[in-house]
């Protein structure tokens, strides 16, 4: 017989990770505007990365965790590419060339890509109806949430074609992190990809000239702050939550934190600083929920 607290423990384990990956990602929205009001973007976002990872670091090995190898390093640099960098890097560049909206829809087709992925694969399996009704499903209430329509500009066609490939990217890190070999310390791992983006960052910022551009005078403090924020939870928490999910639960069913994120920025814009919350939004939201819940029902028989 199973050890009942024991499941009932990784079950809690395993919703305060959701929890963490659905709320904190979707406030995030926010603090990445107030950040990159005063900062410039490539080196906020890899001070971000780099900061939050080497306190890691230095913490877990400080308390006894192994040190990591070469291969182990091969792979933090591979996912720290492919889904900080490649991910999160490039949506940050593309908020300051297309609408929110478009931007928000378009990054949140990461759960169709990993579906199509797992499917194409050597030796994949094709998605059950549940996940592709969940899938599809949950891109119509997203579609309805943001509804691209509203806004008056349509975006830079470049910066649309990089956030659908940023989702991608993203996907395969994902898909990726389940099978790369990682440290002993799963979170040593996740210290170690962060470090490799927030330097690959820096360095993208600094071959830009950002860093002439930009006067340490006139960085805000609510610039500042958000930085803060994103570095403990953004990183820290969200990250450090969302790769631990990979390990233990299926691919499709971590990547519906695509879909409630938005859901989760648009309630927090609402109540935090003013903005519109309609009957549209609210039934969108419902949909999202309901989708979610599908695929939650669908990825039960995944590996």
């Amino acid at each position: 017989m199973p050890d009942r607290p024991l499941v009932h423990a990784r079950r809690s384990q395993i919703l305060i990770a959701f929890a963490a990956v659905y709320i904190i990602w979707g406030s995030t929205y926010l603090a990445i505007r107030f950040a990159i009001e005063t900062l410039p973007p490539n080196l906020m976002v890899g001070s971000r990365f780099f900061v939050a990872g080497a306190i890691m670091y230095i913490v877990l090995r400080a308390r006894g965790a192994g040190a990591p190898t070469a291969e182990h390093w091969k792979s933090a640099a591979i996912i720290g590419i492919l889904m900080p960098v490649l991910g999160t890097g490039v949506v940050v560049w593309a908020e300051k060339k297309v609408p929110s909206g478009i931007a928000a829809l378009l990054v949140s087709i990461e759960p169709l890509w990993i579906v199509l992925l797992q499917w194409w694969r050597p030796g994949g399996r094709r998605p059950n109806a549940w996940v592709f009704g969940g899938v599809t499903l949950g891109l119509a209430g997203l579609y309805l949430l943001v509804d691209p329509r509203s806004g008056a500009a349509q975006g830079n066609l470049f910066a649309e074609g990089m956030l659908l490939l940023a989702a991608l990217s993203w996907a395969v890190g994902s898909l990726y992190t389940k099978r790369a070999p990682r440290p002993e310390n799963e979170f040593v791992g996740t210290a170690m990809e962060m470090i490799v983006a927030g330097v690959v960052l820096v360095a993208l910022g600094l071959a830009s000239g950002e860093a002439s551009r930009f006067s340490l005078g006139a960085a805000s403090a609510r610039s500042w702050l958000s930085v803060l924020y994103l570095i403990t939870f953004g990183s820290i928490v969200a990250y450090t939550a969302y790769v631990w999910l990979l390990g233990v639960v299926s691919a499709t069913l971590v990547s519906t934190y695509a879909f409630v994120n938005p859901v989760v920025a648009v309630f927090l814009g609402w109540a935090f600083a003013s903005e519109p919350l309609n009957l549209r939004m609210i039934i969108a939201a419902a949909i999202i929920v309901a989708a979610v819940a599908i695929i939650t029902i669908g990825s039960k028989d995944e590996e």
